[in-house]
């Protein structure tokens, strides 16, 4: 599709949209007196590392819940179980073919065992996992949305949510 723009005059290609669903999860621990939350670090399309939470596409026949689990085990080796719903991220972003419109379904899980490590990501996008208090995260994570949800986790936790 070849748009026009008023201004410029000159035409304009519009990317066709997709889009996308994803799930992940705010995996805690509690250790010591403190909590504790699993982070994936990632390297992004320019190189640059970025820390976040552990997400990943819905697979056939998956709920979101049961893709949360499955995608946090797989990208930090924890073991979870579902407690809560945290929230929804919702965003855009373009590849050379496509401009994906992508939401993410946050779940707060509980570790039942484990051990941190990005050995069972299948897709090798992980470059390391690791433990993070849950009071000092904030500052770690990339991404303002996904502070947000941490955010979030924390009230739940806190008994203030």
């Amino acid at each position: 599709m070849t748009l026009h723009t008023p201004r410029a005059g000159r035409p304009v290609r519009r990317l066709p949209a997709v889009e996308e669903t994803s799930a992940g999860g705010v995996i805690i621990d509690v250790a010591g007196g403190y909590g504790w939350i699993a982070l994936i670090a990632r390297h992004n399309r320019a190189g640059r590392l970025e820390w976040c939470l552990p997400k990943g596409h819905v697979e056939p026949g998956e709920t979101l819940v049961e893709t949360a689990v499955r995608e946090v085990r797989e990208e930090t080796g924890i073991i979870g179980r579902a407690l809560l719903t945290l929230g929804t991220i919702d965003y855009w972003f373009s590849t050379p073919q496509f401009r994906i419109h992508k939401r993410v379904h946050h779940y707060m899980l509980e570790a039942l065992g484990g051990e941190i490590s990005i050995d069972g990501d299948p897709d090798h996008e992980a470059v390391d996992a690791r433990w993070f208090r849950l009071d000092r995260v904030q500052r770690r994570l990339t991404f303002p949305n996904e502070r947000r949800i941490v955010q979030t986790a924390w009230q739940h936790l806190a008994g203030t949510a």
